[in-house]
């Protein structure tokens, strides 16, 4: 999950200020903490984006297993609203990544590195569709019809996914390096 600490580091905050806004009550201009920051720190930032990332689906995995183990009643509400709360995570992760990316691909002029936070964006998409699809079928009203030999295909597409997740990872850290 989005951590208080990194949220208050998120560029989409806006802050209070009634002399500055005629136009929008108490609203100033969005701020952008990275300005000036070099791209190390820009990289350091999705690194961080990314563990969030991972406890995230951590925390989804959890809640899916006690969904499933909680008897026959099954205890929807609660997992419904785990879902709602890592929803909102991978929502605002996604906005800063995609922040993070135009600052790389325009004031910065680091396309190859703009590219690597493009293809986190689109693997972490696949990821959680995949896992989004293996946690439906494996519900309990749908056990039964769960077709064993695609489950077990999705579950190596989010190793596969995952395992291409860190080589983008890898890569991003190695350009940067040589980006300065």
């Amino acid at each position: 999950m989005i951590t208080a600490g990194a949220a208050g580091d998120c560029p989409v905050a806006a802050e209070r200020d009634t002399a500055d806004a005629p136009g929008a009550p108490g609203l100033q201009e969005l701020g952008w903490p990275w300005k000036d920051a070099p791209v190390r720190t820009l990289v350091q930032r999705i690194e961080q984006l990314q563990a969030e990332r991972a406890r995230a689906f951590g925390q989804l995995e959890t809640a899916h297993r006690r969904y499933l183990q909680s008897g026959p009643h099954h205890d929807f509400p609660s997992y419904r609203s785990v879902v709602h709360e890592v929803t909102q995570a991978f929502s605002s992760a996604s906005r800063e990544a995609l922040a993070l990316e135009a600052e790389l691909a325009g004031p910065r002029a680091q396309p190859l590195l703009a590219g690597h936070i493009r293809s986190l964006q689109q693997l972490e998409q696949t990821r959680l569709t995949t896992v989004a699809m293996l946690q439906l079928m494996a519900s309990p009203e749908l056990a039964g019809h769960a077709d064993a030999a695609r489950m077990h295909q999705l579950k190596l597409k989010v190793i596969k996914t995952m395992e291409a997740i860190s080589e983008v990872l890898q890569d991003l850290r190695f350009d940067a390096e040589s980006a300065e």
